[in-house]
């Protein structure tokens, strides 16, 4: 008679672990260095960040600072919060860009394989972006008082002037996020940047004043939130309107980021 043999029945599979929210903040303080540290291979990312926005504002300033304010001085303090806006605006397509890079590359399909936060990438990336974009910000300040520019409000002023730009980019880097998540190569991330953000800033009063632009012009001009940011950083850092220009800025930081970041969370997904 033959005994009949019985399988052991199979241990169960052992779940896999919870990742908590310290660990989530752990992972995602490495991957932002990591992103950071990036530099020393590709210098030309900071430089990037650092030359193109100096020229901007040497180029306007001794070029059209004449024709349009009467000296350079004088445009200098009008134009440097504009300039700085736009430089902050272009500066989120590096997230989107890097993003595509580490999509196309393999770099999220690595990660999913490895015991980190789902979250963790994304959010370590924009991290490292916002670190870049303090980093411009005090670099053209810091141009800008060599030149001639001071500041009206004080430390305070400056520091709202820090906040406010840093909570507005971290709500327009989603826009690039989403971008970044959709096209096949990171070029394409680029593309967007100058058919969208360049017409934006120039469809502003960050470098002229909006009275003398056309009037058909400028009722867009006023609702533009390049304007809107723009008038907010002149009167944290220089003098004038404040309480209305930020509240503006932060509704539009609201608007951009309940639009655009559940779009480029669900096109992460689908993605990867």
């Amino acid at each position: 008679m033959t005994a009949a043999t019985v399988a052991a029945p199979a241990a169960p599979a052992t779940p896999a672990r919870r990742l908590g929210p310290t660990a989530g903040l752990r992972h995602t303080g490495t991957l932002a260095w990591r992103s950071l540290v990036q530099i020393k291979h590709n210098p030309m990312e900071l430089l990037d960040l650092s030359i193109q926005p100096v020229m901007f504002v040497l180029l306007f300033t001794y070029v059209f600072g004449g024709a349009i304010s009467g000296s350079p001085g004088e445009y200098l303090t009008f134009a440097l919060p504009g300039i700085i806006v736009q430089n902050a605006f272009f500066a989120t397509m590096t997230t989107g860009f890097g993003l595509n890079q580490d999509l196309t590359k393999g770099v999220f399909d690595r990660l999913r394989s490895l015991p980190v936060a789902r979250w963790s990438p994304l959010a370590g990336r924009i991290v490292a972006d916002t670190v870049k974009q303090a980093w411009s910000l005090t670099l053209l300040l810091g141009v800008g008082m060599i030149l001639g520019f001071r500041l009206g409000n004080g430390v305070f002023g400056l520091l709202g002037a820090f906040a406010l730009l840093l909570v507005f980019s971290l709500a327009a880097a989603w826009m690039s996020v989403l971008v970044g998540v959709l096209v096949s190569e990171p070029d394409k991330v680029q593309i967007f940047g100058f058919t969208v953000i360049f017409p934006l800033s120039f469809t502003s009063n960050a470098f002229v004043p909006t009275e003398t632009m056309p009037s058909w012009l400028q009722h867009w001009v006023e609702v533009n939130p390049v304007t809107i940011l723009a008038n907010a950083l002149r009167g944290l850092l220089v003098g004038g309107p404040v309480a209305a220009p930020v509240l503006q800025s932060l509704l539009w930081a609201a608007a951009i980021a309940a639009v655009f970041a559940p779009l480029a969370v669900r096109g992460l997904r689908r993605r990867v």
